[in-house]
């Protein structure tokens, strides 16, 4: 883990990681979560904390009462009452009626993460100590169960696995969706709740969901963990659940908040992890290389805070470095660092809709991206300016003004 802060004020990113998660031998939780709004930092570390502990005590209670696949199926439904399906590696999706220990398995953990998620969102918007109504965070999180590996994500925090190509390069597999206002079915979505998204003249190129009779908060994403005052308006905090089954190709997945993923591509982070000499340094090795990004590439712009989780699949083989098992040298590294402002990077971005699946369904491997797919640069505020307090919780505190910060 590694986190550094930026130039907006104190760092809003939070991060977490739990070996023998739930009692479980080899059973893996971590999360990274960037908080935004006047109090995110202190969203981002209440989240951080107690999610870890709901979904610990959601597994345990699902496991031991044995529930059955029809109660199973009650956690999965989201506000839509759509049944949420994940992608693993041979491009079948998964229902809750496979037998069964490993896939049983993987349908607790999945509908542990959409009750924890849904209990920690509620205890949030009753803690009266902490403001979130116009503060929040987002949130991914990966829970890792031999060879079983089950994502949650709200906003536009990233997974990013790296795995290996038939001649040994490094590729890296994109688990997550961002979930922005530019993702059709989340605008829908937002719109059939009375909720508005628009861009703003200056800034044509982004999406932002609006109060419905406010010109505010203008936020940036389309779920989060608080916020509570879009949560009438189409504001979700019901993660999207991914699954991915792992092969002996993969090697790490990177867990990262968007102050990586504004500067660097997914190829650059896999292939910079991929350099570090030792483990325990990769993820402080990655924030700095971001950090080094945000300097070159947008020399003008405030450095966004940072936060960075790698987690490893398997050992590498013995006597040899990272940077040695992936054939990756210094001089690659250096072009690589000098050819950062010199291309246009790609990267899955929110511009499509949600559920993608870019694996081919023949041999189980994701196909190239579209070409059509945005990238470009996402430095843009999470929010634009706070709304007016109409809750009764927030009575007698200050009515809009501008924001500074992370907003």
């Amino acid at each position: 883990m590694a986190t550094t802060q930026g130039k907006k004020g104190i760092n809003q990113d939070a991060m977490t990681v739990w070996e023998d998660f739930a009692g479980e031998k080899d059973v893996f939780f971590c999360g990274v979560f960037d908080g935004h709004g006047p109090s995110g930092h202190k969203v981002a570390r209440i989240v951080r904390d107690q999610l870890p502990i709901k979904l610990s005590t959601a597994h345990k209670l699902l496991h031991m009462k044995g529930h059955s696949t029809s109660d199973i199926d009650a956690f999965y439904e989201d506000e839509d009452g759509a049944l949420l399906q994940a992608y693993p590696s041979n491009g079948k999706t998964i229902d809750s009626h496979h037998d069964g220990d490993s896939s049983d398995a993987v349908q607790l953990w999945k509908a542990g993460l959409l009750r924890s998620f849904r209990e920690v969102d509620k205890e949030l918007s009753r803690d009266p100590t902490i403001e979130s109504y116009c503060s929040g965070t987002t949130a991914v999180t990966v829970v890792k169960q031999g060879d079983h590996l089950i994502i949650g994500n709200l906003g536009d925090s990233r997974a990013v696995m790296c795995t290996r190509g038939d001649k040994g390069q490094v590729i890296p597999l994109q688990l997550t969706v961002d979930l922005k206002p530019s993702l059709p079915r989340e605008a829908e979505r937002v719109r059939s709740c009375s909720g508005r998204v628009f861009s703003l003249e200056e800034e044509s190129h982004v999406l932002r969901l609006w109060l419905p009779d406010e010109d505010s908060p203008g936020l940036a994403m389309t779920r989060a963990f608080g916020d509570f005052c879009l949560k009438d308006y189409g504001l979700s905090s019901t993660p999207q659940v991914f699954y991915h089954q792992l092969t002996d190709q993969d090697e790490f997945i990177v867990l990262a908040t968007d102050g990586v993923w504004d500067v660097l591509t997914n190829f650059e982070v896999v292939k910079i992890v991929s350099a570090a000499r030792k483990r325990s340094h990769a993820a402080k090795f990655l924030a700095t290389h971001a950090v080094r990004a945000w300097k070159s590439r947008f020399p003008s712009s405030r450095t966004d805070d940072i936060a960075v989780v790698c987690l490893f699949f398997k050992p590498p083989p013995p006597g040899k470095s990272m940077s040695e098992v992936s054939h990756i040298t210094p001089d690659s590294l250096s072009h690589l660092n000098s050819s950062v402002s010199q291309h246009t990077y790609r990267s899955i971005s929110s511009d499509a809709e949600e559920g993608f699946d870019f694996r081919d369904n023949n041999k189980g491997k994701f196909q190239d991206i579209p070409e059509d797919w945005g990238e470009g640069e996402s430095l843009v505020d999470t929010s634009l300016n706070f709304p007016r307090y109409t809750n009764s919780r927030h009575k007698g505190r200050p009515t809009s003004k501008s924001a500074d910060s992370d907003f």
